[in-house]
Protein backbone atom coordinates (compact mmCIF):
# COMPACT_ATOMS: atom_id res chain seq x y z
CA UNK A 1 0.00 0.00 0.00
CA UNK A 2 1.41 3.46 -0.54
CA UNK A 3 -0.18 6.84 0.33
CA UNK A 4 0.66 10.72 -0.11
CA UNK A 5 -0.87 13.27 1.45
CA UNK A 6 -0.54 16.59 3.49
CA UNK A 7 -1.35 16.97 7.18
CA UNK A 8 -0.75 19.39 9.86
CA UNK A 9 1.37 17.37 12.33
CA UNK A 10 3.04 13.91 11.72
CA UNK A 11 3.75 11.78 14.43
CA UNK A 12 6.60 8.96 13.61
CA UNK A 13 5.93 6.15 16.18
CA UNK A 14 2.68 4.59 17.10
CA UNK A 15 3.73 3.87 20.88
CA UNK A 16 2.24 5.34 24.19
CA UNK A 17 3.83 8.90 23.15
CA UNK A 18 2.96 8.85 19.37
CA UNK A 19 -0.50 7.96 20.12
CA UNK A 20 -0.70 10.40 23.39
CA UNK A 21 0.30 13.18 21.12
CA UNK A 22 -2.14 12.46 18.30
CA UNK A 23 -5.14 11.83 21.13
CA UNK A 24 -4.42 15.30 22.18
CA UNK A 25 -3.99 16.98 18.64
CA UNK A 26 -7.36 14.69 17.01
CA UNK A 27 -8.77 16.19 20.32
CA UNK A 28 -8.53 19.91 19.66
CA UNK A 29 -9.62 18.85 15.11
CA UNK A 30 -6.25 19.03 14.32
CA UNK A 31 -5.07 17.02 11.40
CA UNK A 32 -2.96 14.57 12.55
CA UNK A 33 -0.90 11.27 10.88
CA UNK A 34 0.87 8.49 12.82
CA UNK A 35 3.31 6.67 11.55
CA UNK A 36 4.25 3.23 12.96
CA UNK A 37 6.96 1.12 11.62
CA UNK A 38 5.81 -2.10 12.32
CA UNK A 39 2.74 -4.33 11.70
CA UNK A 40 1.29 -3.24 15.19
CA UNK A 41 1.34 -0.42 17.29
CA UNK A 42 2.12 -0.48 20.91
CA UNK A 43 6.13 -0.14 20.25
CA UNK A 44 7.36 -2.17 23.64
CA UNK A 45 3.73 -3.00 24.85
CA UNK A 46 3.12 -4.81 21.79
CA UNK A 47 1.31 -7.84 22.30
CA UNK A 48 1.63 -11.67 20.90
CA UNK A 49 -1.53 -14.19 21.62
CA UNK A 50 -1.78 -17.36 24.25
CA UNK A 51 -5.33 -19.22 23.63
CA UNK A 52 -7.00 -16.63 22.76
CA UNK A 53 -5.64 -13.69 24.88
CA UNK A 54 -3.37 -10.65 23.86
CA UNK A 55 -0.10 -10.90 26.24
CA UNK A 56 2.71 -8.60 26.14
CA UNK A 57 5.98 -9.41 24.55
CA UNK A 58 7.82 -7.75 27.23
CA UNK A 59 6.23 -8.05 30.77
CA UNK A 60 4.16 -5.16 32.05
CA UNK A 61 2.45 -3.86 34.75
CA UNK A 62 1.35 -0.01 36.52
CA UNK A 63 2.16 1.05 39.71
CA UNK A 64 -1.07 2.63 41.36
CA UNK A 65 0.47 5.94 41.25
CA UNK A 66 1.32 5.90 38.21
CA UNK A 67 -1.59 8.72 37.24
CA UNK A 68 -0.93 9.57 33.83
CA UNK A 69 -1.95 6.59 32.25
CA UNK A 70 -4.58 5.92 34.49
CA UNK A 71 -6.24 9.51 33.84
CA UNK A 72 -6.30 8.52 29.80
CA UNK A 73 -7.74 5.37 30.90
CA UNK A 74 -10.38 7.36 32.70
CA UNK A 75 -10.71 9.94 29.63
CA UNK A 76 -11.50 6.97 27.36
CA UNK A 77 -14.00 5.64 30.31
CA UNK A 78 -12.25 2.61 30.43
CA UNK A 79 -11.84 1.95 34.31
CA UNK A 80 -13.57 -0.98 34.60
CA UNK A 81 -10.58 -2.79 32.45
CA UNK A 82 -8.22 -1.85 35.17
CA UNK A 83 -7.07 -4.67 37.78
CA UNK A 84 -5.84 -3.69 40.72
CA UNK A 85 -4.25 -6.82 42.64
CA UNK A 86 -1.19 -7.46 45.75
CA UNK A 87 1.63 -8.90 44.43
CA UNK A 88 4.38 -10.54 45.92
CA UNK A 89 8.73 -9.76 45.36
CA UNK A 90 11.09 -12.49 46.19
CA UNK A 91 14.86 -12.52 46.15
CA UNK A 92 16.69 -15.66 45.10
CA UNK A 93 20.39 -15.46 46.69
CA UNK A 94 22.83 -18.11 47.99
CA UNK A 95 20.44 -20.88 46.45
CA UNK A 96 17.60 -19.83 48.20
CA UNK A 97 14.94 -17.64 48.09
CA UNK A 98 13.40 -14.77 50.16
CA UNK A 99 10.36 -13.19 50.17
CA UNK A 100 10.67 -9.18 50.31
CA UNK A 101 7.00 -7.78 49.62
CA UNK A 102 6.49 -6.15 52.75
CA UNK A 103 8.71 -4.15 56.26
CA UNK A 104 8.23 -7.15 57.96
CA UNK A 105 9.88 -9.38 55.45
CA UNK A 106 12.71 -7.04 55.24
CA UNK A 107 13.22 -8.07 58.61
CA UNK A 108 13.32 -11.59 58.27
CA UNK A 109 16.17 -11.64 55.42
CA UNK A 110 18.51 -14.26 56.55
CA UNK A 111 21.47 -13.41 54.48
CA UNK A 112 21.74 -9.60 56.02
CA UNK A 113 22.47 -9.78 59.85
CA UNK A 114 19.80 -7.63 62.11
CA UNK A 115 21.89 -4.01 62.27
CA UNK A 116 21.88 -4.34 58.16
CA UNK A 117 18.39 -5.67 57.90
CA UNK A 118 17.57 -2.33 59.30
CA UNK A 119 19.26 -0.12 57.28
CA UNK A 120 18.42 -1.71 54.38
CA UNK A 121 14.58 -1.02 55.16
CA UNK A 122 15.51 3.11 56.30
CA UNK A 123 17.30 2.83 52.85
CA UNK A 124 13.84 3.26 51.45
CA UNK A 125 12.52 5.30 53.95
CA UNK A 126 15.91 7.66 53.21
CA UNK A 127 16.00 7.77 49.35
CA UNK A 128 11.96 8.82 49.58
CA UNK A 129 12.78 12.12 51.67
CA UNK A 130 15.41 13.42 48.67
CA UNK A 131 13.12 16.02 47.74
CA UNK A 132 15.55 17.56 44.98
CA UNK A 133 17.41 14.69 42.55
CA UNK A 134 19.85 17.25 41.40
CA UNK A 135 21.59 16.89 44.78
CA UNK A 136 21.94 13.29 43.41
CA UNK A 137 23.68 13.63 39.74
CA UNK A 138 27.27 14.09 40.87
CA UNK A 139 27.04 10.45 42.44
CA UNK A 140 26.62 6.56 40.88
CA UNK A 141 23.79 4.10 42.13
CA UNK A 142 26.84 2.18 43.47
CA UNK A 143 28.47 5.42 45.81
CA UNK A 144 24.97 6.27 46.71
CA UNK A 145 23.53 3.18 47.69
CA UNK A 146 26.95 1.90 49.70
CA UNK A 147 26.47 5.42 51.35
CA UNK A 148 23.13 4.76 52.74
CA UNK A 149 23.19 0.67 53.40
CA UNK A 150 26.63 0.21 54.49
CA UNK A 151 29.00 -2.07 52.46
CA UNK A 152 26.88 -5.49 53.32
CA UNK A 153 23.97 -4.06 52.26
CA UNK A 154 25.33 -2.94 48.84
CA UNK A 155 27.18 -6.13 48.12
CA UNK A 156 24.21 -8.82 49.15
CA UNK A 157 21.31 -6.56 47.76
CA UNK A 158 21.76 -3.66 45.27
CA UNK A 159 25.28 -4.79 43.32
CA UNK A 160 23.74 -7.92 42.00
CA UNK A 161 20.51 -6.25 40.92
CA UNK A 162 22.30 -3.36 39.18
CA UNK A 163 24.80 -5.75 37.35
CA UNK A 164 22.13 -8.33 36.51
CA UNK A 165 19.85 -4.89 34.91
CA UNK A 166 22.86 -2.96 33.18
CA UNK A 167 25.72 -5.43 33.37
CA UNK A 168 29.13 -3.64 31.61
CA UNK A 169 28.00 -0.22 32.17
CA UNK A 170 26.38 -1.21 36.34
CA UNK A 171 29.22 1.39 37.29
CA UNK A 172 28.09 4.62 35.45
CA UNK A 173 24.43 4.13 36.19
CA UNK A 174 23.41 7.18 37.81
CA UNK A 175 21.90 7.30 41.74
CA UNK A 176 19.31 9.25 40.67
CA UNK A 177 18.18 6.50 38.18
CA UNK A 178 18.04 4.29 41.77
CA UNK A 179 16.20 6.67 43.61
CA UNK A 180 13.20 7.06 41.43
CA UNK A 181 12.94 3.38 41.13
CA UNK A 182 12.84 3.66 45.41
CA UNK A 183 10.73 6.08 45.36
CA UNK A 184 8.39 4.76 42.86
CA UNK A 185 7.92 1.22 44.72
CA UNK A 186 7.39 2.32 47.73
CA UNK A 187 4.40 4.52 46.91
CA UNK A 188 2.55 1.86 45.16
CA UNK A 189 2.08 -0.22 48.71
CA UNK A 190 -1.37 -0.55 50.27
CA UNK A 191 -1.79 -0.13 54.12
CA UNK A 192 0.03 -3.50 55.40
CA UNK A 193 3.04 -2.14 53.47
CA UNK A 194 2.48 -4.72 50.54
CA UNK A 195 2.51 -3.47 46.95
CA UNK A 196 -0.07 -3.03 45.11
CA UNK A 197 0.23 -3.24 40.92
CA UNK A 198 -2.23 -2.92 38.40
CA UNK A 199 -2.98 -4.41 35.00
CA UNK A 200 -5.34 -3.61 31.94
CA UNK A 201 -7.86 -6.66 31.14
CA UNK A 202 -7.01 -7.73 27.41
CA UNK A 203 -3.68 -6.36 28.11
CA UNK A 204 -1.69 -3.11 27.22
CA UNK A 205 -2.42 -3.64 23.86
CA UNK A 206 -6.15 -3.53 24.40
CA UNK A 207 -5.09 -0.10 25.98
CA UNK A 208 -3.37 0.72 22.43
CA UNK A 209 -6.55 0.13 20.55
CA UNK A 210 -9.01 2.07 22.43
CA UNK A 211 -6.70 5.13 22.12
CA UNK A 212 -6.08 3.87 18.10
CA UNK A 213 -9.31 4.17 17.40
CA UNK A 214 -10.66 7.14 19.42
CA UNK A 215 -7.84 8.97 17.51
CA UNK A 216 -9.18 7.38 14.63
CA UNK A 217 -12.79 8.62 15.38
CA UNK A 218 -11.94 12.09 15.59
CA UNK A 219 -10.08 12.58 12.85
CA UNK A 220 -6.28 10.87 12.99
CA UNK A 221 -4.70 9.11 10.59
CA UNK A 222 -2.77 6.22 11.54
CA UNK A 223 -0.51 4.01 9.15
CA UNK A 224 1.44 0.66 10.46
CA UNK A 225 3.34 -0.75 8.63
CA UNK A 226 5.27 2.35 7.53
CA UNK A 227 9.08 2.82 8.42
CA UNK A 228 10.35 6.35 8.12
CA UNK A 229 13.27 6.57 5.68
CA UNK A 230 13.63 10.45 6.11
CA UNK A 231 12.65 13.35 7.79
CA UNK A 232 13.40 16.59 5.33
CA UNK A 233 12.18 20.05 5.47
CA UNK A 234 10.19 20.77 2.36
CA UNK A 235 10.95 23.04 -0.41
CA UNK A 236 8.16 25.30 0.58
CA UNK A 237 8.18 25.04 4.22
CA UNK A 238 7.21 22.47 6.65
CA UNK A 239 8.10 19.43 6.49
CA UNK A 240 8.39 16.34 4.35
CA UNK A 241 8.39 12.67 5.81
CA UNK A 242 9.39 9.56 3.65
CA UNK A 243 8.21 6.29 4.61
CA UNK A 244 8.71 3.08 3.10
CA UNK A 245 4.70 3.13 2.11
CA UNK A 246 4.88 6.66 0.71
CA UNK A 247 4.78 10.26 2.07
CA UNK A 248 3.49 12.82 4.19
CA UNK A 249 3.74 16.71 4.10
CA UNK A 250 2.66 18.70 7.19
CA UNK A 251 3.80 21.39 8.95
CA UNK A 252 5.19 19.63 12.18
CA UNK A 253 6.76 16.52 12.90
CA UNK A 254 7.04 14.89 16.44
CA UNK A 255 10.00 12.18 16.30
CA UNK A 256 9.59 9.10 19.43
CA UNK A 257 11.56 6.60 18.62
CA UNK A 258 15.27 6.03 19.86
CA UNK A 259 16.91 8.87 19.21
CA UNK A 260 20.16 6.72 17.45
CA UNK A 261 17.16 6.27 14.78
CA UNK A 262 15.52 10.00 15.01
CA UNK A 263 19.33 10.58 13.97
CA UNK A 264 19.54 8.16 10.65
CA UNK A 265 16.05 9.89 9.88
CA UNK A 266 17.05 13.50 9.88
CA UNK A 267 20.19 13.38 8.03
CA UNK A 268 22.42 16.36 6.36
CA UNK A 269 20.29 19.12 7.55
CA UNK A 270 20.87 18.44 10.44
CA UNK A 271 24.31 19.88 11.87
CA UNK A 272 26.63 17.40 12.85
CA UNK A 273 26.40 18.56 16.59
CA UNK A 274 23.06 17.70 16.90
CA UNK A 275 23.40 14.17 15.38
CA UNK A 276 26.26 13.59 17.74
CA UNK A 277 23.78 14.52 20.40
CA UNK A 278 21.40 12.22 19.32
CA UNK A 279 23.82 9.51 19.24
CA UNK A 280 25.14 9.94 22.59
CA UNK A 281 22.97 8.21 24.70
CA UNK A 282 23.47 4.78 24.79
CA UNK A 283 21.15 2.18 25.05
CA UNK A 284 20.92 -1.55 26.16
CA UNK A 285 19.06 -4.09 24.28
CA UNK A 286 16.58 -6.49 26.05
CA UNK A 287 15.77 -10.55 24.82
CA UNK A 288 13.27 -11.96 27.15
CA UNK A 289 12.29 -15.58 26.98
CA UNK A 290 8.43 -16.21 27.76
CA UNK A 291 7.38 -19.83 28.76
CA UNK A 292 3.72 -21.13 28.65
CA UNK A 293 3.48 -23.55 31.72
CA UNK A 294 1.04 -26.17 32.30
CA UNK A 295 1.13 -25.47 36.10
CA UNK A 296 2.86 -23.15 38.20
CA UNK A 297 6.89 -22.53 38.51
CA UNK A 298 6.58 -20.78 41.40
CA UNK A 299 4.13 -18.58 44.12
CA UNK A 300 6.19 -15.29 43.57
CA UNK A 301 4.92 -12.58 40.64
CA UNK A 302 8.64 -10.91 40.67
CA UNK A 303 11.82 -12.68 41.70
CA UNK A 304 14.75 -10.48 41.74
CA UNK A 305 17.84 -12.88 41.19
CA UNK A 306 21.13 -11.93 43.29
CA UNK A 307 22.91 -14.40 41.81
CA UNK A 308 25.19 -13.93 39.33
CA UNK A 309 25.86 -17.61 37.80
CA UNK A 310 21.92 -17.02 36.48
CA UNK A 311 21.91 -15.81 32.74
CA UNK A 312 18.68 -13.40 33.77
CA UNK A 313 18.13 -10.13 35.76
CA UNK A 314 14.35 -12.00 37.29
CA UNK A 315 11.93 -14.58 36.74
CA UNK A 316 8.33 -12.58 36.29
CA UNK A 317 5.43 -15.02 36.72
CA UNK A 318 2.77 -12.87 35.28
CA UNK A 319 -0.08 -15.50 36.32
CA UNK A 320 1.11 -14.68 39.82
CA UNK A 321 -0.54 -11.27 39.26
CA UNK A 322 -3.18 -11.60 36.41
CA UNK A 323 -5.07 -14.98 36.34
CA UNK A 324 -4.24 -18.20 34.57
CA UNK A 325 -7.23 -18.63 33.14
CA UNK A 326 -7.10 -15.50 31.41
CA UNK A 327 -4.72 -17.62 29.01
CA UNK A 328 -6.44 -20.98 28.89
CA UNK A 329 -5.02 -22.29 32.40
CA UNK A 330 -1.43 -21.76 31.15
CA UNK A 331 1.08 -20.23 32.93
CA UNK A 332 3.24 -17.27 31.77
CA UNK A 333 7.13 -16.76 32.78
CA UNK A 334 9.22 -13.70 31.44
CA UNK A 335 12.95 -14.50 31.58
CA UNK A 336 14.26 -11.27 31.01
CA UNK A 337 18.04 -10.34 30.40
CA UNK A 338 19.17 -6.65 28.95
CA UNK A 339 22.50 -6.58 27.52
CA UNK A 340 24.72 -4.88 24.45
CA UNK A 341 22.98 -6.06 21.38
CA UNK A 342 26.67 -7.23 20.16
CA UNK A 343 26.14 -10.36 22.70
CA UNK A 344 25.28 -13.74 22.20
CA UNK A 345 22.30 -13.99 23.76
CA UNK A 346 20.88 -11.08 22.33
CA UNK A 347 21.45 -13.30 18.79
CA UNK A 348 19.77 -16.43 19.81
CA UNK A 349 16.88 -17.67 18.48
CA UNK A 350 13.67 -19.18 21.21
CA UNK A 351 14.73 -22.49 20.78
CA UNK A 352 18.58 -22.02 21.16
CA UNK A 353 17.72 -19.57 24.74
CA UNK A 354 15.14 -22.61 25.61
CA UNK A 355 18.01 -24.85 26.16
CA UNK A 356 20.54 -22.04 27.21
CA UNK A 357 18.07 -21.45 29.94
CA UNK A 358 16.75 -24.95 30.90
CA UNK A 359 19.39 -26.02 33.26
CA UNK A 360 19.70 -22.46 34.92
CA UNK A 361 15.87 -23.04 35.82
CA UNK A 362 16.43 -26.36 36.82
CA UNK A 363 19.58 -25.36 39.28
CA UNK A 364 16.74 -22.65 40.69
CA UNK A 365 13.79 -24.54 40.69
CA UNK A 366 15.14 -28.44 40.90
CA UNK A 367 11.52 -30.18 40.38
CA UNK A 368 11.16 -28.13 36.65
CA UNK A 369 10.66 -30.33 33.92
CA UNK A 370 11.09 -28.91 30.30
CA UNK A 371 8.33 -31.50 29.62
CA UNK A 372 6.06 -28.40 31.64
CA UNK A 373 6.29 -26.05 28.92
CA UNK A 374 3.71 -26.04 25.93
CA UNK A 375 5.33 -23.22 23.87
CA UNK A 376 8.22 -20.49 24.36
CA UNK A 377 8.90 -17.28 22.71
CA UNK A 378 11.54 -14.99 22.60
CA UNK A 379 10.99 -11.06 21.61
CA UNK A 380 13.97 -8.83 21.91
CA UNK A 381 14.03 -5.19 21.26
CA UNK A 382 17.31 -3.24 20.33
CA UNK A 383 16.46 0.11 22.03
CA UNK A 384 15.22 -0.72 25.27
CA UNK A 385 16.67 0.97 27.90
CA UNK A 386 19.43 4.21 28.01
CA UNK A 387 21.86 4.06 29.99
CA UNK A 388 20.92 6.40 32.67
CA UNK A 389 24.72 7.44 33.98
CA UNK A 390 25.51 10.82 35.75
CA UNK A 391 24.79 14.24 34.84
CA UNK A 392 22.39 12.90 32.34
CA UNK A 393 20.11 15.97 32.64
CA UNK A 394 22.86 17.31 30.26
CA UNK A 395 22.80 14.32 27.75
CA UNK A 396 19.20 14.63 27.13
CA UNK A 397 18.71 16.58 23.65
CA UNK A 398 15.78 19.90 23.48
CA UNK A 399 12.42 18.49 23.39
CA UNK A 400 12.56 21.25 19.94
CA UNK A 401 14.40 20.71 17.79
CA UNK A 402 16.52 22.85 15.84
CA UNK A 403 14.90 23.84 13.29
CA UNK A 404 11.12 25.37 14.19
CA UNK A 405 8.57 22.52 13.68
CA UNK A 406 10.43 19.17 14.54
CA UNK A 407 10.05 17.72 17.86
CA UNK A 408 11.19 14.93 20.01
CA UNK A 409 9.67 12.90 22.33
CA UNK A 410 11.48 9.82 23.41
CA UNK A 411 11.52 7.64 26.52
CA UNK A 412 15.58 8.65 26.61
CA UNK A 413 14.25 11.91 27.33
CA UNK A 414 12.11 10.74 30.67
CA UNK A 415 13.95 12.68 33.24
CA UNK A 416 14.37 11.89 36.47
CA UNK A 417 12.04 8.99 35.89
CA UNK A 418 12.67 6.00 34.00
CA UNK A 419 11.50 4.97 30.82
CA UNK A 420 7.55 3.77 31.19
CA UNK A 421 3.95 3.65 29.44
CA UNK A 422 2.73 5.86 32.45
CA UNK A 423 5.85 9.07 31.64
CA UNK A 424 4.97 8.15 27.63
CA UNK A 425 1.60 8.87 27.86
CA UNK A 426 1.94 12.13 30.40
CA UNK A 427 4.97 13.35 27.68
CA UNK A 428 3.03 12.65 24.93
CA UNK A 429 -0.41 14.29 26.21
CA UNK A 430 1.58 17.48 27.43
CA UNK A 431 3.43 17.54 24.10
CA UNK A 432 0.49 17.16 22.27
CA UNK A 433 -1.93 20.03 24.15
CA UNK A 434 1.10 22.47 23.45
CA UNK A 435 1.22 22.14 20.05
CA UNK A 436 -2.89 22.59 19.53
CA UNK A 437 -2.15 25.56 21.56
CA UNK A 438 0.75 26.91 19.15
CA UNK A 439 -1.49 25.61 16.24
CA UNK A 440 -4.36 27.08 17.54
CA UNK A 441 -8.39 26.77 18.04
CA UNK A 442 -9.72 24.63 14.99
CA UNK A 443 -13.48 25.32 14.78
CA UNK A 444 -15.64 22.08 15.46
CA UNK A 445 -13.19 20.17 16.92
CA UNK A 446 -13.92 17.32 19.28
CA UNK A 447 -14.02 17.82 23.54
Amino acid sequence: MTFAHTTRVAIVGGGFAGLSVAYELAKAGVPVTVLEAEAELGGLAAAFEVEGEQLERFYHHWFTNDLAVMGLIEDLGLQSHVQINPTNTGVYYANRFFKLSTPLDLLRFEPLGLVDRIRLGLLALRARRVKDWRALEDKTAEQWLRELGGENVYRVVWEPLLNGKFGPVAKRISAVWFWNKLKLRGGSRGKGGEERLAYFSGGFVALVEALAARIRELGGRIETGAPVRQIRPGAAGGWVVECAGGTVQCEQVVATPALPLVADMVGSWASADYQAQLRRIEYLANTCLVLELDRPLSSTYWLNVNDPSFPFVGVIEHTNFAKAESYGGRHIVYLSKYLPHTEVLYAMSADALFAYATPHLKKMFPAFDPAWVLKHHVWKARWSQPVVEQHYSRLIPSEQGPRPGFWLCSMAQIYPEDRGTNYAVREGRRLGRQLAGQIGPVPGAAS
